[in-house]
């Protein structure tokens, strides 16, 4: 989010002119960023085995519901009202969108308050299916279900509003988090592990091949989330009137580019091949490192982000094999270390020039902007990691997080939805309607083993 663009004294926006292309422009990225959610439900579900791919696309499409009432109800309220000690916010008009005027202006922008919550709606339903990822396979719907709407009033609501609220001790810092770096990727990443700890591993986890049932599925959500990152990006500026926005726009494409390279190039000289699920992951993990850093950094500093990125977050999704956590889609070794590369390169890299006067260490701002970054990203981190065990500890002891044995290994699919993803017998009957049937059977039993 833009710094300073933010200014509620009352929780009233300020006089300006309303700008049709901007709230347009912002519609559309709206748009986009709630593709994104689907999209990732294709990324995580073709990464699945059989038995758990719609269990997965639910995992994340049950946020849009969650998420979506919850923050109409109160989250806009307590991210975006007005500030109390930098840690939430507060805006009874806010509660339920009703005490807003259809033209009231958010701020100093050019945009409806209705637009910018809407906007911001997006990013909220995402970050918690963000964390499902790491929980393939193993928990239970309702105890899922029930953990989004906990973890999103307690850790993201109070997150974002310390990130991009006015008044937020961390926006107040001078922390620079253009588009989610901390209060999304960091946040969901640390929460995924937080969870992890709680819910254990799968079973045959480091025993059995788990390996991803289709990947031109995550291929298409790999595309679908890199299309939606572009309103995700450039329209965290909310506006379109000084460049800013095509800025992170380029920077956007150049740094996943970058990244998918470096993965693939990390893995090429590792394992010996250039994977498609490699691509597709290293393309997420430059759209994650870029996501704090597009409105601070040139061009060239996002290739070095990306490259970056793609290289040790290939390098960091072993580690759940080092030290014994199953982080089913490697949640962890993306999102959390891709949000902590590019949050901190920032205090190496901005320009001092596009979005804020803020200058990195190699463009003679010393190490302050670093150490400012490095600041938001330890203490994000530990507060969603320690509330989300927390959470999933309570869950765990009232209800039971994870799933029966043997519902687990019969797949999650038929345990909590009576569904399964595909249905080899076809609608005809007889003898090869039974051939057709066994057929199904015995790919299913091979890849799922």
């Amino acid at each position: 989010m833009p710094p300073g663009i933010l200014t509620l004294a009352d929780g009233l926006a300020e006089k300006a002119t309303l700008s049709a292309a901007n709230t347009g422009f912002m519609l559309i990225c709206s748009a986009l960023v709630m593709l994104m959610t689907p999209g990732l439900a294709f990324f995580y579900g073709g990464m699945v085995r059989v038995k758990s791919v719609l269990n997965m696309l639910m995992m994340s499409f049950i946020s849009l519901g969650i998420v979506t009432i919850l923050w109409v109800l109160y989250g806009f309220g307590l991210a975006f009202g007005t500030d109390t000690g930098g840690i939430i916010g507060w805006n009874s008009d806010f509660a339920g969108l009703g005490h807003i005027g259809l033209t009231q202006l958010w701020g100093t922008t050019t945009i409806p308050i209705y637009v910018f919550a809407v906007f911001q709606l997006m990013f909220a339903v995402i970050t918690p299916a963000l964390i499902s990822g790491a929980l393939a396979d193993r928990v239970k719907f309702t105890a899922w279900a029930l953990f989004i709407a906990l973890w999103v009033t307690v850790v993201y609501f109070p997150v974002a509003h310390w990130v991009w609220g006015d008044g937020g001790w961390l926006f107040k810092l001078g922390v620079i988090d253009f588009a989610g770096g901390t209060a999304v990727h960091i946040n969901a990443g640390a929460a995924a592990l937080g969870v992890i700890l709680v819910v254990g591993k799968r079973i045959g986890f480091k025993k059995d091949p788990m390996r991803p049932h289709s990947l031109p599925l995550v291929m298409l959500g790999a595309g679908l989330l890199w299309f939606g990152w572009f309103g995700f990006n450039a329209g965290s500026w909310l506006n379109n009137d000084d460049g800013i926005a095509a800025v992170a726009f380029v920077n956007t494409q150049v740094a996943t580019a970058a990244a998918m390279l470096g993965w693939l190039a990390y893995e090429k000289l590792r394992h010996g091949s250039f994977t498609t699920l490699g691509a597709a992951s290293g393309a997420v993990a430059g759209l994650v490192a870029i996501t704090p850093a597009c409105g601070a950094v040139s061009p060239l500093g996002a290739i070095a982000i990306g490259v970056i990125a793609g290289v040790l977050c290939a390098m960091a999704v072993g580690l759940k094999y080092k030290f014994g956590y199953d982080d089913s889609l490697d949640v962890v070794g993306v999102h959390l270390v891709g949000g902590i590369v590019g949050s901190l390169l920032i205090g190496l890299f901005a320009t001092g020039g596009v979005q804020s006067d803020a200058k990195g260490l190699f463009y003679g701002g010393g190490f302050g902007q670093l150490g400012k970054q490095a600041v938001g990203v330890v203490c994000v981190l530990l507060y969603s990691l320690v509330v989300s065990y927390v959470l999933a500890k309570a869950i765990d002891l009232v209800m039971g997080f994870r799933v029966g044995e043997d519902e687990e290994i019969a797949g999650v699919d038929q345990a909590a939805h009576a569904e399964t993803a595909y249905d080899f017998a076809g609608a005809g009957g007889g003898t090869a309607a039974r051939r057709t049937t066994a057929l199904g059977d015995s790919l299913t039993k091979k890849v799922d083993a």
